[in-house]
């Protein structure tokens, strides 16, 4: 396991927080470990997971929708995906290839993971979603 992977679990354990999964990714170079949980907003677990490697980033990573965009919404999903990402400093959204919602958050570590930073950008990413979520589902469902 990596530097970064053995602080943010460390971490987890000093807080008595067990909402994670650990996966270390075999045969990787970069050592990647994946923490999986979810985040529930309007009732919906969003899947979520922390990409720590030896490389000087820390990847936080939510699919906010499955199979979201459709011929129908395509337009106007891409158009809103492109303004929230040019508001936002700390997140980007995009959809990946299966046309999945998905947020980014890239940290940049120094020296040490903190686990209390990661916290952070957590909440902001919860608020941010508890703010905006029924916005997308709106322009998913609805190609508005």
């Amino acid at each position: 396991m990596n530097k970064k992977a053995e602080a943010f679990e460390a971490y987890l354990k000093e807080k008595d927080i067990k909402a994670f999964e650990i996966e270390e990714l075999e045969g990787d170079a970069q050592k990647t470990v994946v923490f999986r949980s979810h985040i529930t907003v309007e009732g919906q677990q969003l899947p979520t997971i922390v990409i720590l490697d030896e490389s000087i980033f820390a990847l936080l990573r939510v699919q906010i929708a499955p199979k979201a965009m459709t011929e129908e919404n395509q337009l106007k999903l891409l158009k809103k995906v492109n303004e929230e990402s040019a508001a936002y400093k700390p997140f980007k959204l995009y959809l990946n290839n299966a046309g999945d919602l998905m947020m980014d958050v890239c940290m940049v570590i120094e020296d040490e993971l903190k686990g209390d930073m990661v916290y952070t950008m957590f909440s902001l990413i919860i608020d941010y979603l508890n703010n905006n979520y029924r916005s997308f589902m709106k322009c998913i469902w609805q190609g508005e």
